[in-house]
């Protein structure tokens, strides 16, 4: 594997974590959000990750057996949960029963996916340092 491909690598962690703090960001701006009926209320979104991992084996090609792992988003999904019903007459949302409808999020389950997605991706970011440094360390080696 080339020394470079570390940089595919942790690019496609970043994006991914990219995809998670904007998934959750959406999440707490609609927290508040209410509707008057429940099957148009937001849902709470969540990124799919999956790992890609270097093809290896006798049908592999090189280029294949050269790439390293990485991670992509297989796609973001809504939550099933139900949106919680609360009875608010004045509400200009309000259905005939006087019940406006909330979405499903849980606002401390988003902070605390928010916390840990931004600490991946300064992770990341860290690799990036770390492996760009020790690239051009190796590079003064020779002068």
């Amino acid at each position: 594997m080339s020394s470079f491909k570390i940089f595919d690598i942790v690019g496609s962690g970043l994006s991914a974590q990219s995809v998670r703090l904007n998934t959750v960001a959406s999440n707490l701006a609609n927290a508040d959000s209410v509707s008057g009926d429940p099957n148009t209320v937001y849902r709470a979104r969540h990124p799919v990750f999956q790992a890609v991992q270097a093809a290896v084996g006798a049908n592999a090609t090189a280029m294949d057996r050269a790439s390293g792992a990485t991670v992509k988003v297989k796609g973001i999904v809504q939550s099933n949960a139900l949106p919680t019903e609360r009875y608010d007459p004045g509400n200009p949302l309000a259905n005939e029963n006087g019940n406006v409808y909330a979405p499903n999020v849980n606002v401390i389950e988003e902070m605390t996916d928010m916390i840990s997605a931004s600490r991946a991706y300064q992770d990341n970011v860290e690799v990036l340092n770390t492996s760009k440094d020790l690239m051009l360390a190796t590079l003064k080696l020779g002068s």
